[in-house]
């Protein structure tokens, strides 16, 4: 394993409830942000991070470079309970699965919640290691305009359908053994990097916006 400098890895104290919120952020928006919140609220956690990807193994475009997104997410989400962090590239993962292998080694006591959007519930069957993801840890996925149909008719939808969690016990997701995982429907709106790559407004997202309904991409 890759020797961490010290500030490289996020700070949780011992017993803390944690969600990871991981992506490319090409680039971070107010979806992003809405989804953090509402992470934070229903889900009763200490601490939510974003991990940043070097980039989506799954997404045929190449990203921005991971210091320009860094530096983007880290001014639009301000939240003293929250932090953006390179965490996959620091430790030299390039899937999921492995990433939260690691984590959980290193943050012991600590425990994690999965947070992702309906899309990609919708897709997860073709995530390496999927179902060793939903063995390893509760998993939130956030409604998404358009996507609630797909994402709950999905193959891993419908595979752990018995460990769904009602959405109104979801503040007992991150107490819970996996698999367990609950779908949140919060307010949306229709807002998402590759549209914001598409109009060429990577350059234009506010800085620190309030709390517009969107969704996450």
């Amino acid at each position: 394993m890759p020797v961490l400098p010290r500030h490289a890895l996020p700070f949780a104290p011992k017993g803390a409830t944690i969600g990871l919120f991981g992506g490319s952020f090409d680039p971070a928006h107010a979806g992003h942000v809405q989804v953090t919140h509402h992470g934070l609220r229903l889900l009763a956690l200490d601490q939510v991070w974003w991990l940043v990807s070097p980039g989506n193994p799954l997404k045929a475009h190449g990203p921005a470079p991971l210091e320009v997104r860094l530096a983007q997410s880290r001014r639009l989400m301000q939240h003293p309970r929250v932090q953006v962090t390179p965490v996959e590239g620091a430790l030299g993962t390039r899937y999921t699965a492995d990433t939260l292998r690691e984590l959980t080694r290193r943050y012991i006591g600590r425990r994690f919640v999965w947070i992702m959007g309906a899309d990609n519930l919708a897709n997860f069957h073709r995530w390496e290691s999927w179902r060793a993801i939903m063995q390893m840890l509760p998993v939130a996925v956030v409604a998404r305009p358009g996507e609630q149909l797909r994402a709950l008719s999905s193959v891993a939808a419908r595979s752990y359908a018995a460990a769904r969690l009602p959405a109104h016990d979801a503040a007992r997701l991150g107490r819970m053994q996996a698999p367990a995982w609950c779908f949140l429907t919060v307010p949306m709106c229709d807002l998402s990097s590759s549209r914001l790559r598409a109009e060429g407004a990577w350059q234009r997202q506010p800085e620190s916006p309030t709390r517009p309904n969107a969704s996450q991409d």
